[in-house]
């Protein structure tokens, strides 16, 4: 059985590292806005994302929070102003 976890990620990444952190993310996961992705992600996928963003960031200055819940209904999301994405295609 494969397990799904709905995921959003946030970083604070050093500024030459911020654009290989986000084309890495968008081969996973939907860009929401400026530093924070969101996205269904199965277990194993996850753990390749987690790697890859070890990878490419300096542990020792830049910061990586990934939330995951298991159904993303769960997940309540509020957008205030324009959203950068459709949020049809996110929940």
């Amino acid at each position: 059985m494969v397990v799904v976890v709905y995921v959003v990620v946030c970083y604070d990444v050093g500024v030459s590292r911020v654009n290989k952190v986000r084309i890495f993310l968008k081969q996973y996961l939907d860009w929401i806005q400026n530093s924070v992705f969101e996205g269904e992600l199965t277990k194993s996928k996850l753990r390749e994302v987690e790697a890859g963003l070890k990878g490419i960031i300096d542990e020792n200055e830049d910061s990586i929070v990934i939330y995951q819940v298991r159904d993303r209904g769960i997940l309540k999301r509020k957008c205030i102003g324009e959203p950068k994405v459709e949020l049809s295609t996110i929940l």
